[in-house]
């Protein structure tokens, strides 16, 4: 995932994140970069500097988190780790699982795995409920 600074026509700064380049530009040409402060659809990339994660860098995050914060995502990983303990991951395939699953092609259960944007946009357009489970630092490793 890359995190591009975006602005907005009435100057209003903020952040997105896109799996490339080509990701961004897709989504912008589809109407679905939106500022979140005014909604103007007329948004550009910001020049940014480039972040460099480091561990000791990762201490200073974790250490401007305040406690509500800190046991809030301990609650949120814990919520995803159980959401995964108890599915079925599919990979590639969730959109299609996910579409038997809601047309009675499959027997009911709980799937996760990994959709492309216009996937998941298709899922929502088909009426299947799903939610994104979000990945933390330490699943990666």
């Amino acid at each position: 995932m890359i995190r591009f600074s975006l602005l907005c026509e009435q100057e209003h700064d903020f952040e997105g994140w896109f799996r490339s380049n080509d990701d961004f530009d897709k989504q912008k040409k589809r109407g679905f970069v939106e500022c979140p402060t005014c909604g103007s659809h007329k948004v550009e990339k910001a020049l940014m500097a480039p972040a460099v994660s480091t561990s000791r860098k990762q201490e200073k995050m974790a250490l401007a988190m305040g406690e509500q914060q800190r046991q809030a995502m301990v609650q949120l990983k814990a919520l995803a780790d159980k959401m995964r303990e108890n599915s079925d991951y599919v990979g590639d395939k969730f959109a299609e699982e996910a579409r038997k699953i809601h047309f009675g092609e499959a027997d009911p259960r709980g799937i996760y795995g990994e959709a492309t944007l216009e996937e998941a946009q298709g899922l929502a357009e088909d009426g299947v409920e799903f939610m994104p489970i979000p990945t933390f630092p330490d699943d990666r490793n």
